[in-house]
C-alpha cells in the first residue's frame, strides 16, 4: 500500500496488547490503541509516540455498543478506513472456574468480552474494513482452546476452566464462520495463540515476555494477500482445533 497503514489494537494500553501495538508501529504504521481505562490509554500512546510509533488514543469498551460506535466514528474521520483490526481485549472470569462450582455470571462475562466483543467490534468495523486494500482481522486466542490439544493425553494446559478456555473454543469456531462468509472479499481473518504469556491476567505467572507473545499477532496482521484465513497459529505455525 503506498498509504500509511491504520491499525487497531483492542486493549492496547498494556500486556500483550500494547507490544501488539508497539511491534506494528515499529512497522511505521499509525496504530489506535483501543482502552477503556482513560489514564492507561493516554499513558500508553505516550509511551508508544516517545518510542517513536504513530500512536493514537481511541477509547473503546468492546462490551458496550455506544463506545464502539463512537470508535468508528473517530476512525472514520482520522482515516476514512482501517487496515489491520486486532482484537486482543479480553477477560478470564478468574482462577476458580471448576464447572461443578461455576457461576453462570462467570460464563456469561467471558462471553461478553471474549466472543460477543470480537463480534461487535468486527461487525462495526467492517465498512472501514472493506475500504482497505489489504484488510487483516486478527483474533487472540489460546492454545488453551484447542479441543485437540485438551483431549490429548499427556498435554497439560494449566488448571480446569469452565468459562475463560470454553469462550476461546467459541472465538475459535467464530472465526471460522467468518472466514466462510468473507472468503474472496480480500479480508483475511485469522486467530493467534501468544502462548504462556506473564501477563495480569495470570498474575504474571507465564512463562513469555509480552513482546514475544505479541510476534503470532503481529505476523497475521502483516500476511501477504494468498497469506491463509480462517485458521489458528501461534510462533511455530498452525494450531490444531
Amino acid at each position: 500500500m503506498t498509504e500509511q497503514t491504520i491499525a487497531l489494537v483492542t486493549g492496547a494500553n498494556k500486556g500483550i496488547g500494547y507490544e501488539i501495538a508497539a511491534g506494528l508501529g515499529a512497522l511505521g504504521w499509525s496504530v489506535g490503541v483501543g482502552a477503556r481505562d482513560e489514564r492507561r490509554r493516554v499513558e500508553a500512546v505516550a509511551k508508544l509516540r516517545a518510542d517513536g510509533a504513530d500512536a493514537f488514543g481511541v477509547p473503546l469498551d468492546v462490551t458496550d455498543d455506544a463506545s464502539v460506535a463512537a470508535a468508528v466514528r473517530l476512525l472514520e474521520e482520522r482515516a476514512g478506513r482501517l487496515d489491520v483490526l486486532v482484537n486482543n481485549a479480553g477477560v478470564t472470569g478468574g482462577p476458580q472456574q471448576r464447572p461443578t462450582a461455576l457461576d453462570p455470571a462467570t460464563v456469561r462475562a467471558a462471553l461478553e468480552t471474549n466472543v460477543i466483543g470480537v463480534v461487535r467490534v468486527i461487525n462495526a468495523m467492517l465498512p472501514l474494513l472493506r475500504r482497505s486494500a489489504a484488510p487483516r482481522i486478527v483474533n487472540l486466542s489460546s492454545h488453551v482452546a484447542s479441543l485437540t490439544l485438551q483431549t490429548t493425553p499427556g498435554v497439560d494446559l494449566g488448571p480446569i476452566s469452565g468459562a475463560y478456555t470454553p469462550s476461546k473454543t467459541m472465538l475459535n469456531a467464530v472465526t471460522i464462520q467468518y472466514a466462510k462468509e468473507l472468503a474472496g472479499t480480500g479480508i483475511l481473518i485469522n486467530n493467534a495463540c501468544p502462548g504462556y504469556v506473564a501477563t495480569d491476567l495470570n498474575a504474571f505467572h507465564g512463562t513469555a515476555t509480552a513482546r514475544e507473545g505479541a510476534a503470532a499477532a503481529i505476523r497475521l496482521a502483516t500476511l501477504p494477500d494468498d497469506g491463509p484465513t480462517g485458521g489458528l497459529f501461534d510462533d511455530a505455525g498452525v494450531v490444531p482445533w
